[in-house]
């Protein structure tokens, strides 16, 4: 009786138990922004939790802060090759490389994060983004896995009043906003974020943007330079990705494929609530104990952004077809969405 009641339980633990995958994989996770970074790097460590109680520990994250394992310029490359099976960036630091990059990261007047997840996820984007890095001969499957809202347009040591102002200025600037910068006279370096403020402190540049108030703060620009400029033009919603070594994703189960595409759809969500949920602090912060004047570019002033942006788009498009091809992708979705969110959307006050 004893015998029989001890292989019922045994019976009964087997169904009971989640069904895990049989194989075991860790990911070596290098990432290119410190987990010090509110919505940055915050969101990698959960996801690595999350992978582990998800799969019953047969799939495990190891993440490495920035330069501990790979610069965070070199993950791209260090993933596809196969020297690492796994990074944590931002498309838009390979736009060196691949032109087209830095729309899957974040586009000057682009959409802001629910729009772009709609294309990401429901429009062709997703499909684009993997075809991107297929195109250019790199071997890796690309997942996003993390999205902020509006960064800030910069901090400077002066007030910025006409495009004059810029001429001349030396500047940290991401992305295709940097190209748009160019354009008007600055003369713009794409640093990491942890050689911003030697970089400003020893006047290497004279400004500098990188992130949202919350991220900025953790930097600490606001004790050299005082003026931080609003809307984020050339940011509204920026983009983070899961790289994974194409071979090593080829090869896991579908429970891990399913598990890993969970846990970063998972961590879009926690990642933009959290950066929506702690700018305002960061504001008053600089306001009131700072010294930070918060200045809000005037409409002249956007209409010079938008007008050079679409300067440089037409000059991208004509350079990269493929370039022109998620930029055309991206605005007929965008046509479509406009609708609604013409109709649906409270005006702007």
């Amino acid at each position: 009786m004893k015998k029989t009641l001890t292989s019922l339980a045994v019976a009964a633990s087997l169904l009971a138990a989640p069904a895990v995958a049989a194989d075991k994989l860790l990911l070596k996770t290098p990432i290119a922004f410190s987990t010090e970074l509110p919505g940055l790097g915050s969101p990698i460590p959960r996801v690595a939790e999350q992978l582990e109680l998800m799969s019953g520990g047969t799939l495990k994250m190891k993440v490495y802060e920035p330069g501990k394992l790979v610069p965070p310029f070199e993950i791209l490359d260090a993933v596809s090759t196969g020297k690492i099976n796994s990074g944590y960036t931002t498309a838009g630091y390979w736009a060196g490389k691949i032109p087209a990059a830095p729309l899957f990261s974040a586009v000057p007047f682009g959409p802001e994060a629910g729009e772009y997840m709609a294309w990401l996820y429901y429009g062709n984007g997703l499909t684009l983004y993997q075809e991107m890095y297929d195109q250019a001969g790199y071997n890796v499957h690309v997942l996003p896995c993390a999205v902020i809202a509006p960064e800030t347009s910069g901090w400077f040591a002066t007030e910025i009043n006409s495009p004059e102002d810029l001429n001349g200025l030396k500047m940290r600037f991401f992305g295709l906003g940097g190209k748009v910068m160019q354009k008007l006279g600055v003369a713009t370096s794409l640093l990491p974020g942890g050689e911003i403020f030697p970089a400003l402190e020893k006047g290497a540049i004279d400004a500098t943007e990188f992130s949202m108030p919350a991220i900025d703060a953790r930097l600490g620009f606001h004790k050299l330079v005082k003026f931080n400029y609003f809307p984020g033009w050339h940011q509204q919603a920026t983009v983070f990705e899961l790289l994974i070594n194409k071979d090593v994703w080829n090869e896991s189960s579908d429970q891990h494929k399913a598990i890993i595409e969970s846990a970063c759809k998972a961590s879009m969500t926690d990642s933009f609530a959290e950066g929506e949920a702690i700018q305002h602090a960061a504001l008053l912060d600089n306001i009131e104990n700072n010294g930070v004047t918060i200045k809000q570019w005037s409409p002249e002033m956007l209409d010079t952004f938008r007008a050079t942006w679409e300067e440089v788009a037409a000059e991208e498009a004509a350079n990269d077809a493929f370039f022109a091809q998620v930029l055309d992708d991206m605005n007929e979705f965008r046509d479509g969405y406009g609708l609604w969110k013409t109709n649906a959307f409270l005006p702007r006050q």
